[in-house]
Parts: C-alpha cells; structure tokens; sequence
C-alpha cells in the first residue's frame, strides 16, 4: 500500500509536469537592422512567420520584448503590442534597466498601452523581465569586455519594487516578475538579493562563446547542461526560463567554436530539441537579426521566410545517431586573423547604437548572453551580452527585441517551472516507494 501511494505521488508529479504549460517564441527588439524603428507591420510579420514556420517542433506564439517603449520616442508604447493583439499572441514584457534612475516612462507607456487595449493585451501577458544582463555588465567580465552601462542588484532590486507598486490591485498586480540575466551573474553571490526579489528567473546562455572551454559545436550541449544546472541550484524553488540561447550560422571563429548552419542546426537539436522545447519556457535567438554591428548573425531565417535556414523538426533518436557526424567543425575558412577572436573570459564585444526616445544610453552587450536587439524606449544603447565567462554582442537588440510567447495569460512562471525539476520530485517519491516496499 505504501508503495502504491509513493507511485502513485510520483506518477502524478511526472503527470504535473507533462502538463505544465510552456512557452516558445523568440527575442524581438524595437528597431530593424539599419537601425530604423519597428513598426506594426514590422511585428505583425514577424509574429506570423514564427508562428508558421515549416517542420516547427511546437507553437512558436510567444514574444520576448526588452522594452515597452516604442523607439525613438519617449514614452510611447511599442507597437508591437498592437501586432500581439491582433495576433493574439503572448508576451513576456521587458523593462529595459541600466544608464537609469527611473522605470517611470516603461510603466507609462504600458499604461498608456492597456488604456488602448484592456484586458485583449493584459490577457496576453505572462511575465515581465525587470532589466536584461545589468548584472552582467556590472561584473568584472563585463567592464573587462566594454560592455557598458549595467546596473547593480540594489538598483534592479529597487526597480521591481517600483514596478510592483506601480501595478498593485491592476490586471498585471500577479503577473510574475523575473530579469534576465547570464548564467554567471545569477550565479554569482553578490547577486543573491535579485534572485529572492523575483519570482522566475530568465537565464541567457551561448556556449559559442564559451571560449575558456571546449567549446567546439560537439561539446556545447554540455555546456549549456553545465550552465543551466548551476542556475537551477541557486533557483532554488523559483522556475527557470531560457530566454535567450542559439548558435550563430556566421560569424568568426571562436576559439573552437565554427559558426555555420550545420552547427546553428546541431545547437537547435541538441540543446533545444533535446533540453529545452515543450520542457522549459524558451526563447530562441533568433527569428530574424536586427544588431548591424554584431558579425555573428543567429537569424533562423532570411527575409521572415516561412522556410527556415535548416530543418527545424526534431529528429528521432535514429536520425540523431545518422547525423551525429554532421556538424561543421573545418576551421579552414576561419583562418583569417579578422575572422578569429581572442578569448579572455568573454566573447566579442560588437556593439550597436540605437537611438529611442530623448535619452541616450551606451551599453555594450555581449553575445553569451544576449544576443538581442536593442533599443530601449527612451535610450539610445550600445550593448554588449555574455553568457558564461565568455562575451558576445546582442544588447542592442535586447532592448528593441520582442518575443511571441505561448499560453495563456493565467498561466504564470510559477506554474511553468522547469520539467526537469518537477520530474525529479516523481523520481525521487518513486525510489522512495521502492524503498519502502523492501
């Protein structure tokens, strides 16, 4: 009987997973990639294609935003909330965080925003990310890699406070708040305060850039597991969202990294076929590039083709052991020195300058963690993301970026906590009715 009940628990805990709603969709950020802003139309034909797209392993209906702002203005609302209406498509909001004193204007346009729409776009929120990389930024990596303004926890910290109070006894009073940041920043204990402020936590990792390690294409579904783990740990109880992660199909040599479309489709089925769709609330980067400066380009497709640059359907064990050997790991085109970075404890450091709003802002984001576009409402942003100790550049379209999300509005972070997790609670009340029974 004993046994049965501990089974049975188990069972069900494995069952809560399955069933646990997620989400997919990719970074989109407020301006094009001549830097121009992003309109209605512009959204409107991103969201269609992700959700079109040919031989998808799921419903691609989600949308990452960095900001609430519409570029190049103050504090107007970006018109992407109008194209996710339409679309009805999810959204996890962003607030953009560093070179500020105030989140007043986000909150402004998305009030301005909920006062055009009601509950159509309140409905279609799941979260909202306070910041994107600041912490990163801040770190010895960050400064090392010029990678800009960031922001400190006691300021992200603050800034969740202020929007909280912003929004109390509104529609959005119990959306989930999480930022998002590298894998090392949240595992760095100085940042420990952010981690108890949120209530998921949205992690960006690319081991591309993992240039103080292995990173050839063959190892880099270890890394991320490494990575991802080690923010499950200091997650605690809290769920983990992958909000950006991908491998460029161009770009330069990183150390043993190759950029190429055979190792942009190995990352896809290896990391997010294999770990992360229909498991983990997940956001690819990315749909289509928006970053000018940025020389590793990540687009799954070209001009938001409904056709992808690969294949995006997940193969089936068979098919993953015919074509272990299809990685591309020939460096010959890579010799070049202008093609080849030099790794220190980031990767490279492009950087992108986005003029939106009255405010200017210069932040470089380097890729690991970050490879989104960016223009932040009332902020002008050069920015630069790592994920790891290694560094890249996507903050720029970071700021600018939106993403479609999947689900419904009343499904939170919470509930959408990560499936490895729970599927371990039913592991472990299995083997504890085994145990039991003897």
């Amino acid at each position: 009987m004993r046994f049965t009940s501990a089974v049975a628990s188990g069972l069900a805990a494995v069952g809560a997973a399955a069933s646990t709603p997620n989400y997919l969709g990719f970074n989109s950020g407020s301006t094009q990639d001549d830097r121009s802003a992003k309109f209605k139309s512009d959204f409107l034909a991103e969201f269609k294609t992700a959700a079109n797209l040919k031989n998808s392993p799921g419903d691609f209906n989600s949308v990452r935003l960095y900001t609430n702002i519409q570029a190049y203005s103050t504090e107007d609302p970006i018109q992407a909330f109008d194209a996710a209406v339409e679309t009805e498509t999810n959204i996890l909001l962003g607030v953009w965080a560093s070179g500020t004193d105030s989140i007043d204007k986000e909150v402004t346009a998305l009030k301005k925003a909920i006062a055009n729409h009601g509950s159509k776009l309140t409905d279609l929120v799941i979260g909202v990310n306070i910041g994107s990389e600041d912490l990163y930024r801040t770190s010895q990596t960050g400064i090392e890699n010029e990678s800009g303004v960031g922001a400190g926890p006691d300021t992200i910290v603050n800034f969740i406070n202020d929007w909280k109070k912003a929004f109390k006894g509104t529609a959005l009073a119990d959306t989930p708040v999480g930022h998002a940041d590298t894998w090392d920043a949240w595992t760095n204990g100085t940042n420990k305060a952010v981690i108890d402020a949120v209530d998921f936590l949205s992690v960006h990792e690319y081991p591309y850039y993992e240039g103080t390690k292995d990173n050839d294409i063959s190892n880099a579904a270890d890394l991320f597991e490494t990575a991802y783990e080690k923010t499950l740990a200091v997650a605690g109880d809290k769920p983990v969202w992958v909000t950006e992660t991908g491998w460029p199909y161009v770009g330069p040599k990183w150390e043993r990294a190759v950029a190429s479309v055979a190792n942009a489709k190995k990352y896809w089925q290896d990391v997010g076929c294999k770990k992360l769709f229909n498991k983990t609330p997940t956001f690819w980067y990315t749909l289509r590039d928006a970053n000018p400066d940025n020389t590793m380009k990540f687009a799954i497709t070209d001009e938001l083709s409904t056709t992808p640059r690969w294949d995006l359907s997940c193969p089936t064990t068979t098919d993953d052991d015919d074509n272990d050997d299809d990685n591309d790991n020939d460096n010959d085109n890579d010799d070049d020195d202008s093609l080849t970075s030099t790794s220190t404890s980031s990767s490279s450091k492009a950087t992108e300058t986005v003029k939106s709003g009255s405010d200017e802002v210069t932040s470089s984001v380097s890729k690991p963690t970050s490879s989104s576009d960016s223009s932040s409402g009332s902020a002008t942003t050069t920015a630069t993301a790592t994920s790891g100790s290694d560094s890249s550049s996507s903050s720029n379209e970071e700021q600018a970026a939106s993403t479609p999300v999947s689900g419904s509005s009343s499904e939170t972070p919470v509930a959408a906590a990560s499936t490895l997790k729970v599927s371990a609670v039913g592991i472990v009340a299995v083997i504890g009715g085994l145990v039991a029974l003897f």
